[in-house]
């Protein structure tokens, strides 16, 4: 029955255990979204003949890769790829860019209708499927409001959202309501990379402005920007996810703790007070992070040595990646039991609260 979650554990647990694998980065899309962005002629992010377009240079061709038939089903065909792979429950989210560069209304519009869409989804399969919010940031007020509804009317598990919202960065004080409400619903936000603003990253196009760089940088680049604006200071329980292994922060530790302590001054003025510690401080404290999208077992292992175990969750980045691609990945590495179960199910039932 396609509905059944899948019960065989992995294959690097002993048969004893019975664990629950919980896919925190699997994407979606919905209509509503696709005519936003079909009616958006004038700027970016829109689509086109040459696909989806995040900037000028940036273009993604979807049906190249064949995420474009993948990414609108939520039923009976997705089921069928998480029990191919092994994925007991996937946390949906809408896929890159969202709602939060559009034009404000628009946004809202494209928010409000994928949380919708999504809760239904949620409702007719609740053992296999849950959802993050999508929310409109250009309205923090509103958003803050859309976030509490999902969480507390809908059963959501916290925020999708992304690293710019091609105007600005998350750290901005105007945005500090969403973050102030996700910290009192005590729900994680995940941070996924977008297209960055960086002009000269995107000069090579999504080469350069895509994975292989440019989110990379972008999303980095945003969570230590929370960290020096006092973001964390502010909220001290925000809870950051991260795909990709968190990027390069985990490698990174050390080369930013060091830099604070030879060379860290107080921002400018407008800017905020600065942060109290030093980096390495919020990345072991607020940031989780995710295996989406990242097969080197040397990255993982600097992960966890560097945040801990405790902090490394599963994500399949589907339908970018391959569900089952990252499954028997995982399930090659030679991971101790404990922490088999730590990284398939116990993470994140301990940081989504199921």
């Amino acid at each position: 029955m396609r509905g059944a979650a899948h019960t065989g554990p992995p294959p690097s647990l002993k048969v004893s255990l019975r664990v629950k694998t919980i896919d925190l980065e699997n994407h979606f899309l919905t209509p509503t979204w696709q005519q936003a962005l079909a009616a958006n002629t004038s700027g970016y992010p829109r689509v086109g003949e040459r696909g989806l377009g995040f900037t000028e240079e940036a273009w993604m061709p979807l049906g190249a890769t064949g995420v474009d038939k993948k990414l609108p089903d939520m039923g009976e065909y997705r089921l069928s790829l998480m029990d191919e792979a092994g994925v007991d429950f996937a946390v949906l989210s809408l896929t890159s860019p969202g709602a939060e560069q559009f034009e404000v209304e628009v946004g809202k519009k494209v928010a409000r209708d994928a949380n919708d869409v999504l809760a239904a989804v949620t409702k007719k399969y609740p053992d296999r499927i849950g959802g993050f919010a999508s929310l409109a940031p250009k309205d923090p007020e509103w958003s803050a409001a859309e976030l509490e509804r999902c969480v507390k009317e809908l059963g959501f598990k916290g925020w999708n959202t992304h690293s710019n919202f091609g105007d600005s960065y998350l750290d901005d004080p105007k945005y500090w309501p969403i973050l102030a409400m996700a910290e009192k619903l005590d729900v994680p936000i995940y941070l996924h990379p977008a297209v960055s603003m960086i002009k000269e990253l995107n000069e090579f196009g999504i080469v350069l402005g895509g994975p292989t760089m440019g989110f990379g940088v972008d999303v980095t680049y945003c969570f230590m920007r929370m960290i020096v604006r006092g973001v964390f200071d502010e909220y001290p329980n925000l809870k950051i996810v991260m795909g990709h292994l968190g990027e390069a922060l985990p490698f990174l530790l050390d080369r930013v703790d060091r830099a604070w302590m030879q060379l860290h001054e107080k921002p400018n003025p407008g800017m905020g007070p600065g942060s109290k510690e030093r980096a390495g401080y919020y990345l072991r404290k607020n940031l989780w992070v995710t295996t989406s999208g990242n097969y080197l077992p040397a990255a993982l292992y600097c992960t966890r040595d560097s945040l801990g175990m405790d902090k490394i969750l599963l994500g399949t980045d589907f339908p970018y990646e391959s569900m089952k691609d990252c499954m028997d990945y995982l399930r090659s590495l030679p991971l101790t039991t404990e922490e088999a179960y730590a990284l398939y199910e116990g993470n994140a039932k301990a940081l989504l609260k199921i």
